[in-house]
């Protein structure tokens, strides 16, 4: 099994491990869902290199359709979020961003271990 495991790590299928921590238990008590609407004059590489500076943005897609990216972000309170909003708006290159605060999780991480 160790070397069959050694396999899927070094072919890249294996791309690595994480521990799951509640977020709650951490202080992060606020998700939210950011789409992250480009203007027409954009700079991808710059719009990621700043979403990636970003401590709150937990994970990133770039998505088909009216919103370039998705992003979920994790604040300790609904301050928090808005000053992590308007951060995201002043990015060079972000038009606008439409937030949805995720209000319970039903489940979250399902190919991680659990779910």
């Amino acid at each position: 099994m160790h070397e069959r495991v050694g396999k899927l790590e070094a072919a890249g299928v294996i791309t690595g491990y994480r521990a799951v921590v509640d977020p709650a238990a951490v202080g992060l008590g606020v998700t939210a869902l950011v789409g992250v609407i480009e203007s027409d004059s954009v700079d991808e590489t710059g719009i990621e290199e700043a979403l990636a500076a970003m401590p709150e943005v937990e994970d990133c897609w770039r998505v088909a359709g009216s919103e370039g990216y998705l992003l979920k972000v994790r604040v300790t309170d609904i301050p928090a979020l808005e000053t992590a909003i308007s951060a995201l708006n002043r990015i060079r290159g972000v038009a606008r961003t439409r937030t949805t605060v995720v209000l319970s999780t039903k489940w979250e991480g399902r190919h991680g271990g659990e779910g």
